[in-house]
Order: C-alpha cells, then structure tokens, then sequence
C-alpha cells in the first residue's frame, strides 16, 4: 500500500464549546486514522465523494455542497479524497 498525502487542516475557532476546522483533501490524500472525542457537523464545501476507511471495513460517501451531515463522537476512521480535484469541508466539534 503506497503512503497517502496529508489533507490540510486549518483550525479556525477552538474554544471551550465548539473547535471549528477546515479540511482540504487534495485528490488521493487522507485526514489519517483518528477517532471523534466529540459530536459533531460537517459542511461540505463542494459536491463530492470521500471514501471513510473504519474498522468495520470501507464505505464511500457521497456529499453533496452545503448539505449537513451530524455524526455522534466515537467514530473512528480514516477519511481520502475519492475524487480527481480537492475536496474541502468544514467541521464543527460540539465539545461539552
């Protein structure tokens, strides 16, 4: 298995309520192994698919821009660019 590129994380606001960050994938390149200590929401920057690698095996997501997606924390994945062109989406951790 050839080593993935590193998306780009851009934290925008990290408080003691909410940690907002902007993810950019260029095609091919992954977030890396991570588990979600937080609910949180996702809003995709553009239409897309993002292929989420847990340990129950692959799936692939297909977003669509400004749809928002609410996940419960513990999920733990591995999140790569499916497409041919950067993907990017805002996610807003709900910390308590």
């Amino acid at each position: 298995m050839s080593e993935r590129s590193s998306a780009t994380a851009s934290v925008h606001i990290d408080n003691e309520r909410v940690c907002v960050t902007e993810w950019r994938l260029a095609p091919g390149s992954a977030t890396g192994w991570h588990r979600h200590e937080h609910d949180y929401v996702v809003v995709p920057l553009v239409t897309g698919t993002l292929r989420l690698e847990g340990r129950d095996g692959a799936a692939e997501a297909e977003l669509e821009v400004g749809r928002t997606y609410f996940r419960r924390a513990g999920v733990e994945h591995d999140v790569i660019n499916a497409n041919d062109f950067e993907f990017a989406f805002i996610e807003t951790e709900l910390k308590t």
